[in-house]
């Protein structure tokens, strides 16, 4: 992942509810899948594993988010614990062929939870946190980005 799309995730992340959690962790899923494809089709084996790896690492993630003693969040943890397994035979076989399932099913459970973000109106979970702005820059023509705040202290308050 380039360091600019981290960037992005990093500030989505720390402004962002339950709901919009989720959803970041499925455009990771996306990407990192996405990502791994691209390694193979230049037969980078060893990047082709560590995307899938790192999306495995996003599906944890969703599964450890799940709240089991509803219906839906076991549901849930069948459809990620299949999809998991999809990844790691493609693992197994240094093959992509399960991966456009995965690929499919995620991004289904993404636009759902699009929408479900439209509905939802919790504030983020992160608090103190500084406030990003971000501009063009005179004559430089590019995306410049001020911090402010009390970047000091962000821990926990005594």
């Amino acid at each position: 992942m380039t360091k600019e799309k981290k960037h992005a995730y990093t500030r989505r992340i720390t402004l962002a509810n339950k709901t919009q959690m989720i959803t970041i962790l499925y455009e990771m899923v996306l990407d990192y899948i996405s990502e791994a494809e691209e390694c193979l089709e230049y037969d980078d084996k060893t990047g082709f594993i560590e995307g899938l790896r790192r999306a495995m690492n996003c599906i944890d993630e969703l599964i450890h988010s799940l709240n089991v003693n509803y219906e839906l969040g076991n549901n849930l943890l069948a459809l990620y614990l299949f999809e998991k397994k999809q990844i790691i035979r493609s693992i197994g076989k240094l093959s992509k062929d399960g991966l456009s399932h995965v690929t499919g099913t995620f991004e289904k459970l993404h636009e759902a939870y699009l929408s479900l973000e439209k509905e939802d109106r919790e504030d983020a979970l992160m608090t103190n946190v500084p406030k990003v702005y971000a501009g063009l820059t005179y004559g430089k023509g590019r995306l410049q980005e001020s911090i402010s705040g009390d970047l000091v202290s962000r821990g926990y308050m005594a």
